[in-house]
């Protein structure tokens, strides 16, 4: 297993530490208000990530080779499992972003079982949608 980056190592043991579904819901909430905001601007159709249920937009920068992500999103919770996503997969390049398991990090988080299926899809969608900003920005190989 790759070594996870800072922030989600501390991510990860702060939810190992919570006890039962209300404290990593609470973490979430706190985690989902650090986002960095978007302005006005960035909430526009072509950062919409389709496919979630509420309203949620994602902007990615490359930076290098690696990737960093800013977003946010209308529904608090949803707000959260986009923070402790985005401590998971920045810094990460194209193919490490291919290999992501976004599952395995929300159970190791213990999140999984509170996950309703459309949630669950909802994350899915953005890792997808992380995945084709990567891919569309991969530059052709030099031959």
């Amino acid at each position: 297993m790759t070594k996870l980056p800072e922030a989600a190592e501390e991510t990860l043991h702060a939810f190992q530490l919570a006890a039962g579904w209300e404290q990593r819901a609470r973490l979430l909430m706190q985690r989902g208000d650090q986002l960095e905001p978007l302005i006005n601007d960035e909430r526009n159709e072509l950062n919409l990530v389709a496919g979630c249920d509420s309203k949620l937009w994602l902007i990615g920068e490359q930076r290098g080779d690696r990737w960093y992500f800013r977003g946010t999103s209308e529904a608090r919770l949803l707000r959260g499992l986009l923070a402790v996503l985005l401590v998971r997969v920045d810094g990460l390049d194209a193919d490490e972003l291919q290999r992501l398991d976004v599952a395995d990090w929300f159970g190791q988080l213990g999140l999984s079982r509170q996950l309703s299926p459309s949630r669950a899809n909802g994350m899915n969608t953005v890792v997808g949608r992380m995945r084709e900003l990567a891919t569309a920005a991969k530059p052709a190989s030099k031959g």
